[in-house]
């Protein structure tokens, strides 16, 4: 009796350790548990930033937001909205000029100063919302309202943006102001092909008037 005893709780011991073992099998180990996901390729990097904004040739400024994306280094990147003196703050390097200066020009900078704390910073610099640059269009249009002036853009083109004319809106007669200038503009003209010279680019600043 004692032996049929001994073994069934040696039986019921193995059971029990077996078991153990299989938690300790499917639960992971800390340091595989804790360990951060891998890094995005280099080419998901470089695809973030937005087509519509052209990074060797529009000029950065005041209020845009920006994305500073350093390879390997987490705690480098993020968003950044620039100030109203031109300047970004990025941890190391401090205050650097931002405004004024393409987002490949900003790169090539934000690299240059990293180089003191890290061995051949990958940078990548892009514009995620330009606030620096607006239009305005006002009066009977669907959605009046500031635009953001991203690519160079026609009164035309403006308009279409803006939702197109109310029902009683003077397509004849609208007046673009910029500063103490005044164009006008023929809706009805343009659409058809007659003087042209009137579906003038935009300029930062400018009001699209429609009566």
């Amino acid at each position: 009796m004692r032996g049929f005893l001994k073994s069934g709780l040696l039986a019921g011991m193995l059971c029990a350790v077996g078991f153990s073992g299989s938690l300790q099998q499917e639960t992971p180990r800390p340091a595989e548990a804790g360990k951060p996901a891998a890094e995005p390729a280099k080419e998901s990097l470089a695809e973030a930033a937005p087509a519509a904004v052209d990074p060797k040739t529009y000029l950065i400024g005041p209020e845009d937001i920006l994305l500073i994306r350093v390879w390997r280094e987490p705690e480098h990147s993020g968003l950044v909205t620039v100030r109203p003196d031109g300047k970004i703050t990025l941890p190391l390097i401090g205050d650097i000029q931002a405004a004024g200066l393409t987002p490949d020009k900003l790169d090539a900078a934000v690299t240059e100063a990293l180089s003191k704390y890290i061995n051949n910073p990958d940078v990548i610099v892009s514009v995620q919302a330009v606030r620096s640059k607006r239009y305005y269009v006002t009066g009977e249009v669907n959605r009046p309202g500031a635009f953001p002036l991203v690519t160079p853009l026609r009164v035309l083109e403006a308009l279409t943006l803006a939702g197109g004319f109310r029902d009683f809106a003077n397509k004849k007669n609208i007046t673009i102001l910029r500063g103490n200038q005044r164009f006008k503009f023929n809706y009805n003209d343009v659409v058809k092909g007659k003087n042209l010279a009137q579906n003038i680019l935009l300029e930062n600043g400018d009001y699209v008037i429609v009566p």
